[in-house]
């Protein structure tokens, strides 16, 4: 069978320049310019939202869900188990009790994104909260410039180890873990041969977990700030689509959202006005908590720690400095972990030798892999580390109200996390068969 390939071909000779006017300019504005069907989701409304869940599901795109679906059965069992796992106290001390590790859990998903790992993260908090207790206490500094030092501190470490890792090329396993023995060692030289250095229960440290808004109002404008915000934000955002002529969500699906979260958000100040009230440490961990998510998904930042996480030599290819990110992660990675011991010597009143120990690190990483931080790179969000981090507490305090062993919470966390990094690679693999990975 011959094919005319007349009317493909092109006159390699004609004077005629490649970009010549259009013949047929009817037809050329008449023409359907391509549009990716995922996009289309928006103007849909539900039932494009179902569609495309339905589409994540089987091309393995879970996202958060299966860790939502695991939160609700914790807490059904636990609450079945002993009613006062749900109790306004409870909830309080849990909300209160995730903030330091999960601050930790913050800067370990900065890292995961890229695909490597900290180390490190434990050792550099105990080092900065024992840094921060000797200068305010000890040496009689203000507390303020202590704690800023001392975060300052986290950063530097965070980004020396960055410095190994991205300009001379040592591993981040290796370099993070000869920070975990060194700043470990670090924070032992410095708390001195006492080993324990109390707070002053009324400083700004001590304030950072013991602090509670107690009007009600402060808990219910929260609420309704946030819900004002998310729609504004929303809908102004759907309206600058519009005029750009790109798909957008309908009113409907954006007010269904509002209302969703005015729920949540209304229902958590009401349990928080039946105890203390609103806790300084909660608001401060979901101020962080935004201001990073819109760091990583609406900046150019953001968008680099992604492409290194996906392939670094594309990233490369594209012009990303792909040295000065590496050495940028590592050291928010350092920050939010000496941050993140402050709130635990907060939760103590006290920098101590144990500081930094025990199952910290290991807590800080599951959190961000059980919230849905992928362990091979390229996918996660910083609300992950809320989600992980709830989980773990949860566990904690739902068998602490049983009386359970601690070894047998070893085991059930380890379990839960193992269970995470299978459906992690499970998903993966469905997402290279659809194509998706």
């Amino acid at each position: 069978m011959s094919i005319d390939k007349t009317s493909a071909n092109v006159d390699k000779t004609s004077d005629e320049p490649q970009d010549a006017p259009v013949v047929n300019p009817e037809a050329a504005a008449d023409a359907v310019t391509a549009v990716d069907p995922r996009l289309l989701v928006r103007e849909q409304g539900l039932l494009g939202y179902w569609g495309e869940f339905k589409r994540k599901m089987k091309a393995g795109e879970l996202g958060s869900l299966p860790v939502v679906v695991g939160l609700a059965i914790i807490c059904v069992i636990f609450q079945v188990l002993n009613s006062n796992f749900l109790s306004a106290q409870n909830i309080n001390d849990v909300t209160v009790t995730m903030v330091g590790t999960g601050m930790i859990s913050v800067g370990i998903v900065f890292v995961l994104l890229l695909g490597e790992i900290d180390l490190s993260v434990g050792s550099v908090s105990g080092a900065a909260s024992a840094l921060m207790a000797v200068l305010a206490v000890n040496q009689g500094w203000p507390e303020w410039a202590a704690v800023l030092l001392a975060i300052g501190a986290g950063v530097a470490i965070g980004a020396l180890h960055g410095f190994f890792f991205a300009v001379l090329g040592a591993p981040a396993f290796a370099v993070t873990l000869a920070g975990l023995l060194f700043w470990l060692g670090f924070m032992l030289k410095v708390l001195g041969e006492d080993g324990t250095i109390n707070l002053d229960g009324d400083g700004l440290v001590a304030k950072l977990t013991t602090y509670y808004f107690s009007d009600i109002a402060a808990a219910y404008g929260l609420a309704v700030v946030v819900v004002a915000v998310f729609f504004l934000t929303s809908f102004l955002g759907n309206k600058r689509r519009e005029a750009a002529g790109v798909p957008s969500r309908p009113l409907s699906d954006t007010v269904l959202r509002t209302v969703l979260l005015a729920v949540i958000a209304f229902a958590a100040a009401y349990m928080y006005n039946q105890y203390k009230g609103l806790p300084l440490a909660t608001v401060i961990f979901l101020a962080f908590l935004v201001a990073t998510d819109f760091v990583l998904r609406r900046t150019a930042y953001g968008r680099k720690i992604f492409a290194l996480g996906g392939s670094v030599e594309a990233s490369r290819r594209a012009g990303i400095n792909v040295t000065a990110v590496r050495i940028s992660v590592f050291a928010i990675s350092g920050g939010f972990a000496a941050v993140g011991g402050l709130f635990l010597a907060s939760k103590i009143a006290s920098a101590n030798q144990s500081a930094g120990t025990g199952d910290l690190l290991m807590n800080a990483i599951a959190a961000a892999v059980i919230g849905g931080t992928s362990l091979f790179g390229g996918r996660g969000r910083t609300w992950n580390a809320l989600l992980g981090v709830l989980v773990i507490v949860s566990i904690q305090y739902g068998l602490q109200l049983q009386s359970i062993a601690e070894p047998v919470k070893y085991m059930i966390t380890a379990a839960v996390l193992l269970t995470t990094v299978v459906i992690d690679s499970i998903t993966r693999k469905t997402q290279k068969t659809a194509g998706r990975a």
